[in-house]
């Protein structure tokens, strides 16, 4: 095979399936029926045209007979009256029609044969057509029924895999969720600390110094508070101790 036979094999290839995509069987099933509707027809109108034909051979046939009956007639009276030489032109001309009604009696049979072949033809192809129509009809219903169910099945392919993003999605959006809180968490912890500023009472560097003092200072306070009455408590300790002595 040569190259261009190979490439005129490949292109003819891709032509009948993008062919294959585009066509929809049920639309090629119709047409095809049409044709054969249309092809009938035609039989049908050739049938018409030779039992026309046919009629005409009989129509001229008839008129034929009648002049050869005619003539039959004029050669007897010529006889009757003795003129011979009459009756035998009437004779004459008697045998030529009868030659020709032979001929159109050929004519005839052959267009009557050929107009029962025709019939024949007609009928045959009707049941074709008939039956092609039943078939086509029942393979249209089950290719519907065929392409309902793939759409279905698309569908809820379409559907699992919506489900499966809508899943992915969801988990993104806990995970989210979760940082953001853990986020808000930790955010809310450092401004507890002091390490950030809550913005909604903002402070200023040398308050917060002021402040950081005022709680140094109150620590300081509680500091010798608790030194002051850990002093105190030995010697409420040894004047307690005094006072039993003498009711000994």
């Amino acid at each position: 095979m040569g190259a261009w036979q190979r490439i005129k094999s490949i292109f003819q290839a891709k032509t009948n399936k993008a062919l294959d995509k585009l066509e929809d069987p049920r639309e090629t099933l119709d047409l095809s029926y049409d044709k054969q509707l249309e092809n009938l027809t035609k039989v049908r109108r050739a049938v018409a045209d030779v039992a026309t034909a046919r009629k005409r051979i009989e129509i001229q046939a008839s008129e034929l007979q009648k002049q050869a009956d005619k003539l039959q007639s004029q050669a007897k009276a010529a006889l009757s009256q003795g003129n011979e030489e009459l009756a035998r032109v009437a004779l004459e001309r008697r045998s030529v029609i009868g030659n020709q009604l032979a001929d159109l009696k050929v004519q005839h049979d052959q267009v009557a044969e050929q107009e029962q072949k025709l019939i024949e033809t007609s009928q045959r192809l009707q049941q074709e057509v008939e039956s092609f129509r039943t078939r086509k009809e029942t393979i249209k219903a089950t290719y519907t029924a065929a392409e309902a169910q793939a759409k279905i099945g698309e569908s809820v392919a379409g559907i699992s895999t919506s489900m499966n993003d809508a899943g992915a999605a969801m988990n993104r959006a806990q995970d989210k969720i979760a940082q953001m809180q853990a986020r808000s968490g930790a955010i809310d912890e450092l401004l507890a600390s002091g390490a950030l500023t809550d913005l909604s009472h903002p402070v200023d560097d040398i308050q917060a110094q002021l402040d950081q003092v005022s709680k140094t200072s109150e620590v300081d306070d509680e500091l010798a508070k608790l030194r002051a009455e850990i002093a105190a408590a030995p010697a409420a300790e040894l004047e307690g101790g005094d006072a039993a002595a003498p009711s000994a």
